[in-house]
């Protein structure tokens, strides 16, 4: 089995680790400490032996971070994660703090209001967080000091890195040589007079290179820094027992491969201009090349718009893992609609659906730990099932079911709602708002030039008019075998970047009320360039979303009062899609469940 249902958390350990930290504060002359959910590589997701926050707090969600004082420790954690925090640590020692509505520095000035110096690891905060920090606390009196891994000091049986092996991506996949990409990226520095750019975001790598990694679950990327100079030479750091004679040779004469350990003095004889984008480098880099006396300048991540914007062949490939996947989902949900009611759990619907995928024999890895949550479950947005926490399914409940894979030709992530036997008529309504919303961005067509945060609101007008909302973004980037987290495009209001051509993202609205039940509906599409309109103007760009998800949208749980006309056009003509394009992919029963489950309404 690829998920492991173990329960990862105990709170019971975090009382002893706090004050194992506020010793070595003590020692150090610190009147505090940040604890974020990061790595020197600044990616989303870290290796076990990175999970600093959760090892003092018990806290796992994918993001948050911890500030301890002598006498309070103060949990950060967004809208996501206000239930799973609760459980997850000792609130008699740790008090969680709703962020961003409370900001760092606000709570650090009331809690220390005589001021007092905070200690952070600057290899585990980007340039730009300690920056806003130190600017957010000028006049309070309150300083930050870098300090080393005080986590790692107090750890004592702490996981070694990973050491995952490094693969070939192939060329008529990633669709561009590496040579190509590096001369591309290195265009930019010669033009802005820069001699390099420094990249530690594992996937940044990864794709620059045309190489692929397994040192982070779930995700196939490397740990691994590089520089890429003015002349499309790459300097990479990584541990040389990753890489076989085959990825070396692939990386050619132009990359040369350094031990990880030596980044540090490749830093300290750097010769500028060098370009850091300040979002992701961490502190450390900047603070070094300062202390040299070395010159750099801010830009942004050159390799974030040229991954993000998917040419064909990786558009043409990731097609086909949707279709594979959508097959391996629809043979999924026929066992569920046979079994649901026969005391199945959630862990065994996560089992199965592994298992459906792994039938494929395509399968790597899943894209994420599948989200299996009936019933109360289904309302905390990221669940994630346990030994503790498994549900049996209830007659009545909805079950919350977000998955992905891992496949060679692309990263796949989809959520359906499904019934357990018969709902109630709220729960019925509430899925059709979403679904309305689902719809209404699927079919959206928008001038060239705006951002996710101009677009999300149409995905959310159908609950807004019923007097409800969901407390995440509308949709997030995904990769193409990478991360399925992939930045900088999302359809968020917080997101200010351009949606363009060959970007992919999640549409998947949702409803959850606590202690009762979720509902979330979620497709992948990829923007492309609209085709002309008959009316409108001629000099005017326009844009829409492809679908790239083909699986069937439960239609028992549609009240079909609330959906217009076009509504059920748009439904019926996906459906009649999803048939078309995977009949010829499942089982003689699996179609015959396809027929039933893709009826016209």
């Amino acid at each position: 089995m690829f998920q492991s249902f173990e329960t990862t958390s105990d709170p019971s350990k975090g009382p002893e680790r706090l004050a194992r930290l506020r010793d070595y504060l003590k020692t150090n002359s610190a009147d505090g400490y940040l604890i974020p959910r990061a790595d020197a590589h600044q990616g989303e997701y870290v290796a076990a032996c990175d999970d600093r926050l959760a090892w003092l707090t018990g806290f796992t969600g994918s993001a948050g971070f911890c500030a301890v004082l002598p006498d309070m420790a103060g949990v950060f954690i967004d809208d996501r994660y206000r239930e799973q925090v609760r459980d997850q640590v000792d609130l008699d020692h740790f008090t969680p703090v709703h962020w961003p509505e409370v900001k760092l520095a606000d709570w650090l000035k009331e809690n220390l209001p005589d001021g007092g110096e905070i200690g952070f690891d600057a290899w585990l905060h980007t340039a730009a967080e300690i920056e806003t920090l130190t600017k957010a606390l000028d006049g309070s009196g309150i300083s930050l000091q870098g300090h080393d891994d005080a986590i790692g000091y107090i750890w004592s049986d702490r996981p070694a890195p990973p050491v995952g092996a490094v693969s070939i991506y192939p060329e008529n996949l990633a669709g561009e040589s590496h040579a190509s990409k590096r001369a591309r990226l290195a265009e930019t520095l010669l033009k802005a007079g820069q001699t390099c750019a420094v990249f530690t975001l594992p996937d940044d790598i990864a794709w620059l290179l045309n190489i692929r990694g397994s040192d982070i679950p779930r995700n196939p990327v490397p740990h691994a820094f590089a520089v890429l100079h003015y002349d499309a030479r790459v300097t990479v750091f990584i541990d040389e027992g990753k890489l076989n004679a085959e990825v070396i040779a692939h990386l050619g004469n132009d990359v040369d491969i350094q031990p990880t350990d030596s980044l540090m003095s490749t830093l300290l004889s750097m010769k500028g201009p060098v370009r850091l984008d300040k979002s992701s480098v961490p502190h450390r880099v900047p603070e070094l090349l300062e202390y040299m006396g070395q010159t750099f300048e801010w830009g942004d991540d050159l390799c974030a718009l040229p991954k993000a914007c998917k040419n064909a062949a990786e558009i043409a490939a990731t097609t086909e893992a949707h279709l594979r996947d959508g097959a391996a989902m629809c043979e999924f949900l026929r066992w569920f609609d046979e079994n649901a009611t026969a005391g199945v759990t959630e862990i065994d619907v996560v089992r199965k659906l592994e298992q459906c995928r792994r039938d494929t024999n395509a399968l790597l890895d899943i894209s994420f730990d599948t989200i299996s949550g009936a019933g109360p479950n289904g309302a905390v947005i990221h669940y994630r099932v346990t030994h503790d926490t498994n549900r049996t399914l209830a007659n009545g409940d909805l079950l919350v079911l977000d998955s992905g894979g891992q496949y060679r030709d692309g990263t796949t992530d989809i959520t359906r709602t499904l019934p357990v036997g018969d709902v109630g008529a709220d729960e019925r309504a509430a899925f059709t708002r979403v679904l309305k919303g689902m719809i209404a961005v699927s079919e959206l067509r928008w001038p060239k030039g705006l951002a996710g945060q101009h677009l999300e609101a149409i995905g959310r007008v159908p609950l807004w008019q019923a007097g409800q909302d969901f407390d995440h973004g509308l949709g997030h980037g995904v990769g193409v075998f990478l991360c399925v987290h992939e930045g900088p495009q999302r359809l968020s209001r917080l997101s200010d970047v351009p949606l363009e051509p060959g970007m992919i993202l999640s549409n998947e609205p949702g409803y959850y009320r606590p202690g009762a039940f979720g509902i979330r509906i979620e497709n992948l599409v990829v923007v492309e360039e609209a085709p002309g309109l008959e009316s409108g103007d001629a000099h005017r760009k326009m844009l829409q979303f492809r679908t790239l998800t083909w699986c069937p949208i439960d239609r028992r749980l549609i009240d079909l009062a609330l959906l217009t006309t076009a509504e059920r056009d748009w439904l019926d003509k996906y459906h009649a899609t999803c048939r078309q394009m995977l009949a010829p992919r499942v089982a003689k029963d699996s179609q015959i469940w396809l027929d039933r489950a893709t009826a016209p309404l």
